[in-house]
Formats: structure tokens, sequence, C-alpha cells
């Protein structure tokens, strides 16, 4: 399970409505499985971003180091799908970790339409759905 706060959520959607119709990405922030912070990130995919995001390595690890002078972790990822819904593709399988939760935000006609999140195995072979908490 993962639970999402207001102000942290309400980031994520801003940013992906903002992206839209592009793929949106980010990090979400917190501890014991609660995320208090939503940190957007560029999508540097240098290909058409509709349907697939990359996060510079350095914004990652500035993140990480930022949050853990905050006494708080990195939880997890999130990113849009823009116009469909909040799946887990087997592109997102293939560049996931285990030891983090995907949240994947369904961004219609540049709005707002559901989400899911997603924890994957350790062989990358399965994402369950895992219990989405919000606002």
């Amino acid at each position: 399970m993962i639970r999402i706060d207001k102000a942290a959520w309400d980031t994520m959607i801003s940013h992906a409505e903002k992206t839209f119709p592009k793929e949106c990405c980010g990090v979400m922030l917190g501890s014991d499985g609660l995320v208090r912070e939503a940190v957007p990130l560029p999508n540097t995919y240098t290909g058409p971003q509709e349907d697939f995001f990359v996060m510079d390595p350095k914004d990652l690890n500035r993140v990480d180091r930022e949050a853990r002078e905050k006494g708080l972790d990195v939880l997890g990822v999130f990113h849009s799908h823009p116009d469909c819904d909040a799946y887990f593709s087997k592109r997102d399988l293939a560049n996931s970790c285990s030891w983090f939760s995907y949240v994947v935000l369904s961004i219609k006609k540049g709005r707002f339409d559901h989400a899911n999140s997603y924890r994957p195995d350790f062989d990358q072979k399965e994402a369950p759905k895992e219990e989405l908490i919000y606002g």
C-alpha cells in the first residue's frame, strides 16, 4: 500500500496536466509508505515523449541527496499516460526497481482521469497493483 498526502498528490496531478500531451515524470519522497513530497522532474527522453519517459541520473542523485538531508526516503516514481489508461507497460516493467512503488496517472484530454500504483517483483516479470490512497 502507498499513501500520498494531498499536497504531494496535487503536485503530481498538476505536473501531469501541464506536461500533457507528453508523459511527465517525477519522484515521490516520504517514509513508512507515506508520500509527503512529490518532485516533478523533466522528461529527458530524446524520442517522442508521448509514450515514454527518462529521468536524468543527475536529477535523481540530487533529489535522493536532498531527501536524505530532510530525513525522507525515495519511495517511488510517478509518471503519466496521456490519453490512455493507468497501466504498467512492458517498457515500464523493464525499467523498474522492485523496491519502488510506481504511480501511473491517466491524463485524458489534458485532465486527470484515474491512477493506479504498481510494485514490480525482483525479476521484473510482474508488477501487481498495490493499494493506492491519495488526497
